[in-house]
C-alpha cells in the first residue's frame, strides 16, 4: 500500500491476504484472508531528503556534507583493447557473451605466458540462482524464486550509468533479448567493463639493508546488475594481472517485507521498522565453469590439510599435511566444503606439466558459503536438488547447461545436477564441467532498511603451479612515485 506517489512499495505490506488469479482467463479464483494486521506506520523513503505532510521522520535529513571528490582517470587510455566482443587486457584474452537467462557469459578465457596463449576457462556462466525464504507465514511460505531459471538474468539487466554503476574509462557491451512475442529488445549499456587499481601486488622490505620493492595490482572489471522484483544483484567478473580470477556477487536493493502486529516479535524474521519485519532467507548461485587448464583434457582433485598422528614423524606435534582425491566419477564428484580441512579443488590438465614436474594447474578456493537451512522435505526441495553440495563434476554434455534443469518451475523434481551427476561418467583426464554452489545467509539487520547496503559473496581461481614463480613479477614500479 503506498499513501503517496513515489512511496516506498515495500513499506507497508498488505500481510494475511493471498490471491490466486488465473492469468489466462483474467479472473480472481481465490481469496484467502488470514486475519488483519494494521498497516506499518513509517513510509520508509530512502531517495532524497524530504520533510512529509503527516509528521513522520524521513530516512534521510540531509545529505552528508564531507564528502570530498575523488578523480578516476586515465589520461592515456584504458590498458584494453576491444574488437567486437573479444577482449585484450595485459596478458588476458577472452570474449564476452550475453544470453537471456545467464546474462553475462565469459568465453575462451586465456592467458599470455611468455609467448604462449594458454587456455583457463572455455566457458563461465552463472547457472541458477535460487532464493527460499525461511517464514512459514502464508504470505511468505511460497516464496522459492529460481530467479534465472524462472525468469532469466540477462531480460532483467539494467542499462548502466556511467559515475553511477561504473567509474572510470568504460566500455560498454549491449545485451541483446527478446520480449515475450520473440521480438529483438536491445538493453543498452548491460555490460561494463573498466580497470581498477586493486591494492598492492605486492612487496618486501629487506630490513638488513632498507631496500623496499612494492608494485601495485589492477584488475579487469566485467560486470551486470539485475533487478530481480526487490533485489539487486550485480555480477562483477574480475581478472587480475596476477592469474587471478575472481566471480563476486554483489547483493542490494529492498528485501521483501511482512507487517506485523504492533508488539509482537517476529519468530522467523527481524524487525526493521514499527509493525514492518524482514523474514529469513537465503540466497543459492550455481556458476557453470567449463574449464580448459592448458587444454581441454582436465582432472579435478580435492586438497585437504589435516594434522599428521603424532609419532617419530611428527614428535612435536607441529606438523600437517596435504592430502588429495582425485575426483575420478561424477557420483564421487559431489562434495561440499570444509574450513576446518582448508579445503578446496585443483583442475589439474592432463597433459601439461610445470618445471617442477607436477600437472600445471587452478585452484577454486571457496569464499563464504553456507548449506540449505530447509528441510530434505520442503515441497520445493526436490527442485533445489542443486544446493545439496557446493562443488558438482560433471562430463562435458552442451544440453546439460542449467543447475536446476532447463525448466525449475515445471519439473516435480530430480532433474539438473542431481540428474547430470546419477549418468556417474568418468572424468579422470576428461573434458570436465566444474559447478560451484555458494550460498549468502541473510538474517535480516535494521540496517538493511529501508534500502540495503551491498553484501557480497563469491569465489576465486587461483594459479597453482600454472606458472613458473610470480606471474605479476614484471610489473612496472610506478613511475612518479615509490621507487628512487
Amino acid at each position: 500500500m503506498r499513501t503517496a506517489p513515489g512511496e516506498h512499495g515495500y513499506a507497508r505490506p498488505v500481510e494475511g491476504l493471498v490471491v490466486v488469479v488465473d492469468l489466462d482467463a483474467g479472473e480472481v479464483v481465490e481469496v484467502a484472508d488470514h486475519g488483519v494486521v494494521a498497516l506499518p506506520p513509517q513510509p520508509g523513503n530512502y531517495e532524497e531528503p524530504w520533510i512529509f505532510e503527516d509528521g513522520n521522520v524521513p530516512a534521510v535529513p540531509a545529505y552528508r556534507d564531507d564528502v570530498k571528490p575523488i578523480e578516476i582517470t586515465q589520461p592515456e587510455g584504458p590498458s584494453f583493447t576491444v574488437d567486437g566482443h573479444a577482449v585484450t587486457w595485459q596478458k588476458w584474452h577472452l570474449r564476452i557473451g550475453f544470453t537471456p537467462r545467464e546474462g553475462l557469459v565469459l568465453h575462451e578465457v586465456a592467458y599470455a605466458d611468455r609467448g604462449t596463449l594458454r587456455p583457463v576457462v572455455y566457458r563461465a556462466s552463472l547457472a541458477e540462482m535460487y532464493v527460499p525464504y525461511g517464514d512459514p507465514a502464508p504470505t511468505h511460505r511460497f516464496k522459492n524464486v529460481f530467479d534465472q531459471g524462472e525468469y532469466g538474468v540477462g531480460w532483467l539487466a539494467n542499462p548502466l550509468t556511467l559515475g553511477c554503476d561504473c567509474v572510470g574509462h568504460i566500455h560498454y557491451f549491449d545485451g541483446v533479448v527478446n520480449d515475450n512475442d520473440g521480438n529483438p529488445v536491445t538493453i543498452p549499456n548491460a555490460v561494463c567493463m573498466h580497470e581498477e587499481d586493486a591494492g598492492i601486488a605486492w612487496k618486501h622490505t629487506d630490513f638488513r639493508t632498507g631496500a623496499v620493492q612494492v608494485r601495485r595490482r589492477r584488475r579487469l572489471v566485467v560486470s551486470t546488475i539485475v533487478t530481480v522484483g526487490n533485489y539487486e544483484y550485480g555480477y562483477f567478473w574480475y581478472l587480475y594481472n596476477d592469474g587471478t580470477i575472481e566471480y563476486e556477487v554483489k547483493l542490494t536493493g529492498v528485501i521483501s517485507t511482512g507487517a506485523i502486529a504492533p508488539g509482537e516479535v517476529p519468530a522467523h524474521g527481524t524487525l526493521v521498522a514499527p509493525g514492518l519485519y524482514g523474514p529469513h532467507h537465503q540466497h543459492f548461485f550455481c556458476v557453470r565453469l567449463d574449464m580448459a587448464v592448458d587444454g581441454p583434457r582436465n582432472t579435478v582433485v580435492e586438497v585437504d590439510s589435516a594434522p599428521s598422528p603424532p609419532g617419530p614423524d611428527n614428535p612435536h606435534g607441529n606438523a600437517w599435511q596435504v592430502h588429495r582425491t582425485v575426483l575420478a566419477s561424477e557420483a564421487g564428484a559431489q562434495r561440499d566444503t570444509d574450513a576446518a580441512r582448508a579445503r578446496y579443488w585443483k583442475i589439474e590438465s592432463a597433459d601439461r606439466t610445470s618445471a617442477l614436474g607436477a600437472p600445471t594447474a587452478y585452484a577454486l578456493m571457496p569464499g563464504g558459503n553456507v548449506p540449505p537451512m530447509y528441510s530434505p522435505d520442503a515441497l520445493f526441495a526436490p527442485r533445489s536438488g542443486f544446493t545439496q553440495h557446493q562443488l558438482w563434476v560433471t562430463a562435458y554434455d552442451e544440453t546439460q547447461r542449467f543447475a536446476a534443469g532447463d525448466y525449475p518451475n515445471q519439473h516435480p523434481g530430480g532433474q539438473g545436477l542431481p540428474a547430470y551427476g546419477a549418468a556417474d561418467r568418468p572424468l579422470e583426464g576428461g573434458d570436465v564441467v566444474v559447478w560451484y554452489t555458494f550460498g549468502a545467509h541473510h538474517v535480516v539487520r535494521p540496517e538493511d532498511w529501508p534500502v540495503m547496503p551491498v553484501s557480497t559473496v563469491g569465489f576465486m581461481l587461483k594459479p597453482t603451479g600454472f606458472f613458473d614463480g610470480n606471474p605479476a613479477l614484471d610489473l612496472p614500479p610506478a613511475a612518479d612515485h615509490c621507487h628512487e
